[in-house]
């Protein structure tokens, strides 16, 4: 997916983020290849999830990076006629990316 260029989930809607925003479908408890465990916990103040889109002014950031960010950063979205959710971030709001 190009910069700049909406995201296209399972449901029939489409989102794309403006400016230095990203959308992010978070994870559940995961081990990463390289034995990083992320907890899905609310109690933590973290979570991890797969970069679905970003806006054109986001910079070292890919669709298709596993990243992390803070809990309680951006806006928690459902999508239309689903159950699926993702989460729209500003791109200072990510930690880091995690490499496996």
């Amino acid at each position: 997916m190009l910069e700049g260029q909406p995201m296209h989930p399972i449901t029939d809607v489409t989102l794309e983020p403006l400016d230095d925003y990203i959308v992010v479908e978070p994870l559940d408890e995961s081990e990463l290849p390289s034995g990083l465990i992320v907890p899905a916990n609310e109690a933590l103040n973290v979570r991890s999830g797969i970069v679905a889109a970003i806006g054109p002014d986001v910079t070292l950031i890919e669709p298709g990076d596993k990243v992390l960010y803070a809990r309680d950063a951006g806006y928690d979205v459902r999508l239309a006629r689903s159950s699926h959710r993702v989460r729209v971030l500003k791109r200072e709001d990510v930690i880091a990316r995690i490499l496996d």
